[in-house]
């Protein structure tokens, strides 16, 4: 599949189906799945900061989720999970998905987002590692997979992440 242009926007409840089968497609199994339908009942969900792309039909091919996490006392956002249709990856769409969720996220006046994932694939958006400053989780995970991004150019907090419960971390 080609690489190609991405329509993206702020999910609504129509689309609920269509990102839970993408996100148990994209990590063949249910439990990030079931974690998003979790949040959606949790305070640290934000109106605005689930995000999908779609292809020009309106099909959701894509889907970026930010929720509310705090780096020591300071509020912060957690980028997990970000999944696209198995059969769309590699075209984009994830790129622009989380773009589009970054924007978003700053244009509601957050700070910090954290992310726990491909040390390879993040830096692209701004990531950085965490442990440079000083902020890491209260369970051991990859130093370099653990990346933190501030949005407006703000120094970071140091600290511990503390993520909703739905996360179970």
């Amino acid at each position: 599949m080609a690489i190609q242009h991405w329509n993206t926007r702020a999910e609504n409840n129509t689309d609920t189906p269509a990102v839970y089968e993408i996100i148990h497609a994209a990590f063949a199994q249910r439990d990030e799945a079931d974690l998003v339908d979790a949040l959606r009942a949790d305070p640290a969900w934000i109106d605005g900061l689930s995000l999908v792309a779609t292809d020009d039909n309106g099909t959701v091919i894509a889907h970026a989720l930010l929720t509310r996490n705090h780096i020591g006392d300071q509020p912060a956002l957690c980028l997990a999970p970000c999944s696209v249709r198995p059969d769309h990856q590699r075209t984009g769409a994830g790129t622009a998905v989380i773009r589009a969720a970054l924007r978003a996220a700053a244009e509601q006046g957050e700070r910090f987002v954290t992310v726990l994932g491909h040390p390879e694939y993040y830096p692209r958006f701004g990531f950085r590692p965490a442990s440079r400053y000083g902020i890491r989780m209260s369970v051991d995970v990859p130093d370099d997979a653990l990346l933190v991004l501030a949005l407006h150019g703000d120094p970071l907090p140091s600290g511990i992440i503390r993520y909703a419960a739905p996360f179970g971390v």
